[in-house]
């Protein structure tokens, strides 16, 4: 279904029939990663730890002001995957980090 230059997409949400340009911002908008402050993420950040976090499966705590550098996004605005010397495949949540 088009009219004039927009093309338009059926929203299940909603159950109407959306231009496919709002559609595309507010999928944007929800990719959004935030820090414990409100800051946004990106790839390749380093992010501080604001609590001291147990790891589990590892038997390690990190402790509150560890730095975590070169983070990478998920495909969950909560969730980051990050690089630590002792701990492989480490997944953080973004309430406990704030961007550097």
């Amino acid at each position: 279904m088009t009219a004039g230059d927009d093309d338009y997409i059926y929203d299940e949400a909603t159950g109407e029939w959306r231009p496919a340009s709002e559609i595309a911002a507010a999928a944007a908008l929800a990719a959004e990663v935030r820090d414990a402050s409100g800051n946004l993420l990106q790839d390749g950040d380093s992010v501080t730890l604001i609590k001291d976090l147990k790891v589990k499966g590892a038997g390690q705590t990190l402790k509150q002001g560890t730095v975590i550098r070169s983070i990478r996004l998920t495909d969950n605005p909560e969730e980051i995957d990050c690089k630590h010397d002792a701990i492989k495949g480490l997944v953080l949540r973004t309430e406990f980090v704030k961007k550097r």
